[in-house]
């Protein structure tokens, strides 16, 4: 059992909480303000616990980004002491809200949050990951008719590895997961998300992955 941090409590992070705490992995979702978590976390397992963000960086063993990408680096700047040594994953998306909310304009434009990330954290080890797909794939891959991609980057293989387990305890099978190489591969999976306004425009809020077919 891996103790792991999720810093952010939206859909995204609580689909997350929820798979991996039913994987057998001891979850904690870190929140703005705990003491007002009690309505959404009587729709989450109860054996998931809520603390403040600095809290889950300094306890858990893995800690998962999944605050909104535009706002990413200024609401984790103050933990680098509680995240050195540990591995981040990043899940978000770092764009500029388009007229009609969608995401648009990159706001990491020749970089990538995950690169920001890793050199506002010399001391953590960054993994990109699950950033191409809506958030009901993250957690149920298989659900779609055509077998979806996740993409991997990071600069250290061990953390990596540790990630590509717990892709394993999401659903992933590891024909479906492809390690793209170091931490500058994230500016080409975040990039994917300038694809995704224009899928849902067309076809509405359906579960998709941007995905290698060969």
């Amino acid at each position: 059992m891996t103790s792991i941090g999720i810093l952010g409590a939206g859909r995204v992070g609580a689909s997350l909480a929820g798979k991996l705490s039913a994987a057998g992995h001891h979850v904690t979702l870190g929140v703005r303000n705990p003491e007002e978590t009690s309505a959404p976390a009587e729709s989450i397992d109860p054996s998931i616990c809520f603390a403040d963000h600095r809290t889950v960086a300094r306890t858990a063993d893995i800690v998962i980004n999944a605050t909104p990408g535009d706002s990413t680096l200024d609401r984790l700047t103050d933990l680098r002491t509680e995240l050195a040594g540990k591995i981040v994953v990043d899940v978000s998306n770092a764009t500029r809200e388009a007229d009609d909310g969608l995401p648009g304009a990159l706001c990491y434009p020749g970089s990538s949050l995950a690169e920001q990330l890793q050199a506002l954290f010399p001391d953590t080890r960054v993994v990109k990951t699950l950033n191409t797909m809506l958030f009901t794939v993250m957690t149920a891959p298989e659900t779609l008719a055509t077998p979806p991609t996740v993409y991997v980057s990071g600069n250290d293989e061990h953390a990596k590895k540790t990630v590509t387990g717990l892709l394993g305890d999401l659903g992933w099978q590891p024909a479906w997961i492809e390690d793209l190489g170091d931490i500058t591969t994230a500016r080409a999976t975040e990039a994917m998300i300038l694809v995704v306004p224009h899928i849902l425009r067309r076809h509405g809020f359906q579960p998709f992955a941007v995905s290698i077919a060969q």
